[in-house]
């Protein structure tokens, strides 16, 4: 009689997508026309190509007004699931949960230019490690607007039982899971140097006036880092166009 041989089954890799309608610099961003698409659809779009991922699902306050998030989102063909709206760890815990989520990707809705080689790097690097979180910000060595976090289902539940009621590490989903002792962190050094000043993300409409120019002459919607660098330094007139809005402690010094 045949050995029957077990393998342990592949962990459920899920990114989750955090997307609200209120914005006080810019109301709606995330639905604006953004390329062929929405900036929602671009992040849902890249989210969707990164290797390994089980599937991608929008995390939505269950407050009114979300709606058309919610449909944008379906249309990209994620799911949705609607969570209370500042205590965002509870948000993705719940959208872990209903998800079957072994592993949580973590993507923010104002990143258009995600990277989904980077991200999944990210993963890869967490499961080689074998530890309980991974980012690619710690410090900062990505141009702003690549951030991920990968993050165990256990590490994810121990956060949301754990975290301070209110506060920043129930608004910004992962402080406890950065500090908390006994668990294990590692981070996906990136190519440093100026590109860590870039600020490739949608909060003022001085960003939306850049990424606008900028998916105007990409070679493709889905260009890599690489391909964007190229773009921007081709065209310097669109890196200047939301250079006042840098974060100053991303700049290197002199």
């Amino acid at each position: 009689m045949p050995r029957q041989i077990i393998t342990a089954a592949k962990p459920r890799q899920i990114v989750i997508v955090q997307a609200r309608m209120a914005s006080t610099r810019l109301p709606g961003k995330i639905l604006q026309p953004l390329g062929g698409t929405t900036a929602l659809g671009q992040v849902l779009r890249r989210c969707a190509a990164i290797p390994g991922i089980d599937g991608v699902c929008c995390a939505i306050p269950d407050t009114p007004g979300h709606e058309p998030i919610a449909a944008e989102a379906r249309r990209h063909g994620a799911s949705v699931h609607a969570g209370p709206e500042d205590d965002v760890l509870a948000r993705y815990h719940g959208a872990a949960v209903r998800e079957r989520a072994d592993m949580v990707l973590r993507v923010t809705s104002d990143c258009p230019l995600i990277d989904p080689q980077v991200c999944g790097a990210v993963l890869a690097l967490r499961r080689d490690a074998g530890a309980d979180f991974a980012a690619n910000n710690t410090p900062p060595s990505w141009p702003h607007g690549l951030d991920c976090e990968a993050m165990t289902m256990e590490a994810l539940d121990r956060a949301a039982a754990a975290a301070a009621r209110p506060g920043p590490e129930r608004e910004h989903v992962t402080p406890w899971i950065r500090t908390a002792p006994g668990l294990t962190r590692v981070d996906l050094a990136g190519p440093g140097g100026a590109l860590v000043g870039e600020r490739w993300t949608l909060d003022y409409p001085e960003d939306l006036d850049f990424l606008r120019a900028l998916f105007a002459v990409l070679p493709r919607e889905d260009a890599g880092w690489r391909e964007i660098v190229a773009t921007l330094d081709a065209h310097p007139e669109i890196r200047a166009i939301n250079a006042a809005r840098r974060d100053p402690a991303r700049i290197p010094k002199a």
